[in-house]
């Protein structure tokens, strides 16, 4: 095992509870406790949330925060049970299930696409599931609906057949809805059903999470799920599915999704050397793991969240849609969020910069 990922490895025993608690796991419904009663300040809490609040008011605000302390809500808004589409924070979720498909031998890392599509073959004869899981295949469809770059490719919810690569496999960072719609494809070959039944057998339905939905969208392929975008759910369904992560995949002693999977996936997989491509967009390099965001450390040497502790990581959509998860606090954070009524996106310009307050003034709280 390479050194680094040993290290990581060890660093990821299963997240400690508060100070003096057991790790709670939700029923039903989740068990509420006191800020105070987790080993957190409620004033400093309070404040943390009053200055988010501020800084998200032009962007959907804070009503649908969830937070959860060792299993225990001890902050919750008025729309926490609000359905919003977690847009891009979907892809987390796929990449839950991939995690389950490797674990039952039918893909690995280094299953190469065209023995799953033999479409293919001709112009990605090296690309594999890595390449998909952490953006960097360079996949390319024709097509395209919206967020044109600079060289004029459209990205797509509904990508046509493989057109020429961007880049070679495993080169450059390229967040890309097309290749992300590609990597659902394969992964539904490989499992030889829809992604959304495995995903509630043996992941929702085990931890309680009920109200959700995974949207289909039209491809030239028919109708299949929107692997990229298509998840529905409120903040407080959404934090189960962190808390999962938070305990490394064990649901009150149950294994739902291996501790090895959730280790690697939520790890730096993509080296900050490697170039992003198309940035500001792409900026994935020192940041990225298997389809969740990582607090590492970008090309210029910055952590991504400097105020934040270093094993943070977190699910990702437009509008601002989070799924966060903090495993030195033992912390899950979940907030959705629709776009704004004419259309545009409900995410800050500095989006890194408010979260990164929030976490400070959160290390206040919990005093850490």
């Amino acid at each position: 095992m390479n050194p680094a990922v040993l290290l990581a490895a060890v660093a990821l025993a299963a997240a400690p509870a508060p100070p003096g608690q057991r790790m709670a796991f939700p029923g039903k419904e989740w068990e509420k406790a006191s800020p105070e009663s987790q080993g957190v300040d409620s004033a400093k809490l309070k404040r943390a949330m009053d200055d988010l609040a501020v800084r998200l008011a032009d962007y959907g605000g804070v009503a649908t925060v969830f937070i959860v302390r060792g299993g225990r809500v001890i902050w919750e808004g008025t729309e926490r049970d609000r359905q919003n589409p977690l847009a891009s924070a979907t892809k987390s979720f796929t990449s839950a299930v991939f995690g389950l498909l490797i674990e039952d031998g039918k893909a690995s890392l280094s299953t190469l696409g065209k023995d799953l599509d033999p479409a293919l073959a001709e112009l990605y004869p090296a690309v594999t599931l890595r390449h998909f899981a952490t953006m960097t295949s360079g996949y390319d469809s024709a097509g395209g609906s919206y967020e044109f770059d600079r060289q004029g490719r459209g990205d797509s919810w509904n990508p046509g057949p493989p057109a020429a690569p961007i880049f070679p496999p495993g080169t450059k960072f390229r967040y890309w809805d097309d290749a992300m719609m590609q990597f659902g494809h394969l992964l539904t070959k490989a499992a030889g059903q829809p992604l959304d039944r495995i995903f509630k057998a043996r992941i929702a339905d085990p931890i309680g999470m009920t109200r959700w939905t995974w949207a289909e969208t039209n491809t030239p392929a028919g109708r299949v799920l929107a692997w990229t975008g298509g998840i529905h759910t409120s903040s407080r369904e959404l934090a189960r599915f962190g808390h999962l992560f938070l305990n490394r995949g064990n649901w009150n002693g149950r294994q739902l999704v291996s501790a090895s999977w959730v280790d690697q996936a939520t790890t730096v997989q993509v080296p900050a050397s490697i170039p992003n491509d198309d940035p500001p967009r792409s900026r994935g390099a020192g940041v990225y793991g298997y389809n969740w965001w990582v607090n590492g450390v970008t090309p210029d040497g910055k952590r991504l969240w400097p105020d934040a502790p270093p094993r943070a990581y977190y699910a990702c959509g437009l509008h601002n849609n989070m799924c966060i998860v903090i495993p030195e606090w033992s912390m899950v954070i979940a907030r959705t969020n629709g776009g704004k009524k004419d259309g545009s996106t409900n995410t800050p310009p500095n989006v890194d910069e408010v979260w990164n307050r929030f976490m400070h003034g959160l290390a206040e709280a919990v005093g850490g």
